[in-house]
């Protein structure tokens, strides 16, 4: 039959040209991936980069979003109005949403420390506000305002997803037109947490129950 040769460290020349052949493709696609997220985002910022308002309004919600400061401060005016009311529900809800947007954030950040993936770096994007990492997936700011819309909106009393509505898709928008993320960034950093604050919902709801009963 067919013989292979092998190389002085014991590897045949065949496997080792297999496995470059996977690794090569693997790369390419990788590339390819990234390209077309690289022409997302410059698309999004060629048409929002310098619409008057819009840049101002995303270093904002950069600002506010940034380690969930913004969501912990409206979890504490939360909670200190519950308490003037004397509503001992209310301000259980409100620590667990800044509990839960704080939680998500770093979160969050583990997870980028594990993924690595480094934040847009083409020459072509404009990169619109500083950053406190370099690590791009997934998008903190996407994790802690979906967590906090629908943890909040709880708290208050309002619809579910009424929140999430009208908060998430401005704050994953300003990740993109400032240039700090990849598309899949935020659309990760949205349906990971979405689906991590429903079920905590779903808890608090049942505990709900059971302490009335």
């Amino acid at each position: 039959g067919p013989v292979s040769s092998v190389s002085s460290d014991g590897e045949s020349s065949d496997g080792e040209l297999s496995n470059a052949g996977s690794s090569d493709a693997s790369s390419s696609t990788v590339g390819r991936d990234e390209s077309r997220e690289v022409d997302a985002l410059i698309a999004i910022q060629d048409a929002l980069y310098d619409r008057p308002g819009v840049l101002p309004t995303a270093r904002a919600l950069s600002h506010f979003g940034e380690h969930s400061l913004g969501w912990l401060a409206i979890s504490g005016l939360g909670y200190a109005a519950a308490r003037r009311r004397g509503d001992a529900t209310a301000q259980r809800r409100w620590v667990e949403a800044g509990v839960g947007a704080f939680g998500t954030h770093a979160a969050s950040v583990i997870i980028k420390r594990i993924v690595r993936r480094p934040r847009p770096h083409d020459p072509r994007i404009r990169i619109g506000v500083s950053t406190p990492s370099k690590l791009s997936f997934p998008s903190s700011h996407a994790t802690s305002t979906t967590a906090a819309s629908i943890l909040i909106g709880r708290a208050a009393g309002l619809p579910p997803y009424l929140l999430p509505a009208l908060l998430v898709p401005p704050m994953l928008t300003s990740r993109l037109v400032l240039g700090v993320h990849y598309p899949s960034d935020v659309a990760a950093g949205f349906t990971t947490f979405l689906a991590g604050a429903d079920i905590e919902v779903v808890g608090m709801r049942a505990n709900d129950i059971l302490t009335a009963t």
